[in-house]
């Protein structure tokens, strides 16, 4: 009777086990099932069309430009501008003549017209045979030499009308009427502004991909809702030893006249088109100095590969080694994957 109750009780002890073993399992489901998939976004890799771009910043010239100055001394006699007046080549600008040279113009005129008439006169004798050959020649020199003097006197006479060369606006006016300038004197500066030349410095490594005609887009913080577009029209001959650079210049239609000389501006310069792999910023996951995707398995299950980054844009970034075309990863949610989790792809948004 004693030694039959130790036997009972682990009789009834192993049943107890049992049933609590049995209960565990229940309601909640089978031990060991799978974990549901974790929903992220997917997008198979498909090579696109990318332009690498050259930063740098440059200083916006004007298409012409020059200061106009005084030939002579002389007293200011008119201005006939104003300070950022609009101008056409020819018009002008100031004038500096005075009545003494108007006067030795029209005294050169006449003897210019004397001498041609006396000319006239000894032609008609000369066919008559009235007078010597010598005398025609020394009528015909009187001629020439009225003439010269005349040529002149209007070169002097046009020294003292200072015109615009080309087209433009004008700058600040630097004289009045009655001033006194002498040869050098700054009177105002004329600048065409049509087309804005934007110079900018690039370092020499990129020299090989510079060329004639390549886009670029220029920004200034004057206008920073505003992209000025142009193209490359030149790249200089030397390289600066100091720098090592190379300066490039382009070209930028300003009809509206909103960039003026001096503005600084940054430049994005573009290169030729290429085809590329490029995937969202956010699909990369990094590691250090190394960089990831999860790709997507015909399972559904997701691997982390490790790939090479390129150059980048806004928002994407160029994949050079790691990935094929016709591969799919994982392009948002890969912050919570692990390798080898299952994933299933978010419902696409109801369309508006």
């Amino acid at each position: 009777m004693d030694e039959a109750c130790p036997l009972s009780i682990f009789r009834s002890c192993a049943l107890a086990g049992a049933l609590l073993l049995a209960g565990c399992g229940e309601p909640g489901g089978e031990a060991g099932a799978e974990p549901p998939a974790t929903v992220v976004v997917m997008a198979e890799v498909a090579p696109v069309e990318w332009r690498d771009t050259l930063e740098a910043l440059g200083t916006a010239r004007a298409n012409e430009s020059v200061t106009l100055t005084a030939k002579v001394s002389e007293t200011v006699r008119k201005v006939a501008f104003d300070s950022g007046d609009i101008v056409r080549a020819g018009d002008v600008i100031v004038d500096l003549s005075s009545g003494a040279q108007l006067a030795g113009l029209e005294e050169a005129r006449a003897a210019y017209q004397e001498a041609e008439r006396q000319l006239a006169r000894g032609q008609e004798l000369a066919q008559k045979q009235l007078i010597s050959a010598s005398q025609l020649d020394t009528q015909r020199s009187t001629r020439d030499a009225a003439k010269a003097r005349m040529d002149v006197v209007r070169a002097q006479l046009s020294d003292r009308v200072i015109s615009a060369p080309f087209d433009g606006i004008l700058g600040l006016r630097r004289v009045s009427p009655g001033s006194l300038v002498t040869p050098g004197t700054a009177i105002a500066t004329l600048d065409d502004i049509s087309v804005i030349k934007l110079d900018f410095n690039v370092p020499e490594r990129f020299l090989a991909v510079l060329a004639k005609g390549q886009d670029i887009a220029a920004h200034s913080e004057t206008y920073p809702e505003r992209e000025f577009a142009g193209r490359v029209a030149s790249v200089d001959s030397r390289v600066d030893p100091v720098t090592r650079s190379v300066t490039v210049r382009a070209e930028i239609a300003n009809p509206e006249r909103l960039l003026r000389p001096g503005m600084l501006l940054s430049v994005r310069l573009y290169q030729a088109p290429r085809q590329a792999i490029v995937v969202p910023e956010i699909a990369v996951v990094q590691v250090g100095s190394e960089a990831f995707v999860y790709r997507v398995a015909a399972d559904r299950t997701a691997a982390r590969a490790r790939i090479t980054l390129g150059a980048r844009r806004r928002g994407e970034v160029e994949v050079t080694s790691g990935l094929a075309p016709g591969e799919t990863i994982v392009t948002e949610g890969a912050v919570k994957l692990r390798d080898g989790m299952r994933v299933t792809a978010a419902p696409a948004a109801a369309g508006g």
